[in-house]
């Protein structure tokens, strides 16, 4: 992340959490990058695209389950050309991994505008992140005191730490209260 810590103090103390908080949630979200190879780091979301498209069809992402960056913008390519709105809100952008279906909730008038504004750098991403913790008053209040199962639970739902054993991860929570004291 080319942002120095001053600068993430700074966007911290905008919403009233500390360094440390915030620092857990980016490097948790996304291990702290926002650009791989010159890329925004996305995650598209299948799922999300036949909500958002039901009557697109297919593609190769409903199989294999897309995971790694090559992967990621493949399947988001295929559904872009399919529904360009609908797969720009079905994918989760940047540092903070945030879906583009919040865009409104950021201040911004189309998704296409959140984007192109994170694709300027990871100040801006950051800010995303910041509005959209602030725009979330219940994840803002987890995260302030801390309470780690909450910020999992707003953030990524109440089903979070089945995913991780489904998947053999370590829960969100864990990795936050983790990250936290890395960065405290």
């Amino acid at each position: 992340m080319n942002l120095s810590k001053d600068q993430i103090t700074e966007i911290a103390r905008s919403i009233g959490v500390d360094y440390a908080s915030l620092m857990a949630f980016i490097s948790v979200e996304s291990g702290g990058l926002g650009f791989i190879n010159g890329r925004i780091v996305i995650q598209f979301e299948p799922s999300w695209f036949k909500k958002n498209a039901p009557y697109a069809p297919s593609g190769q992402w409903s199989v294999n389950k897309v995971e790694g960056q090559v992967k990621e913008y493949a399947a988001f390519s295929e559904a872009f050309h399919l529904n360009k709105n609908a797969a720009m809100k079905s994918t989760s952008w940047g540092l903070g991994q945030i879906m583009g279906f919040h865009y409104a909730l950021l201040g911004y008038k189309t998704v296409d505008e959140m984007v192109d504004d994170f694709k300027k750098g990871d100040y801006q991403q950051v800010m995303g992140i910041a509005k959209f913790i602030k725009g979330t008053p219940a994840l803002l209040k987890a995260l302030r005191a801390k309470n780690w199962h909450l910020v999992a639970v707003y953030y990524n739902g109440s089903g979070y730490k089945a995913l991780a054993a489904k998947y053999g991860r370590e829960p969100y929570d864990l990795s936050m209260q983790k990250a936290y004291a890395r960065y405290t």
